[in-house]
């Protein structure tokens, strides 16, 4: 499986800045992202903060 070149730390940050009310795709292009990935990131890391991810981590 191929390994993103973004931290989970760095996914949940760029989430953040786009619901804070940054126009999607020009930070999406900025950052280097698809609008796939972008989807992908956004149904599974939707809502969490960067605690959240060591908490699902340790359940999965």
């Amino acid at each position: 499986m191929r390994r993103s070149k973004f931290s989970e730390k760095q996914i949940i940050e760029i989430l953040k800045e786009i619901e804070d009310g940054a126009p999607v795709v020009e930070t999406l292009r900025a950052k280097g992202v698809s609008k796939d990935t972008y989807y992908k990131w956004k149904r599974k890391y939707s809502g969490m903060e960067t605690g959240d991810v060591k908490r699902m981590r340790e359940l999965e």
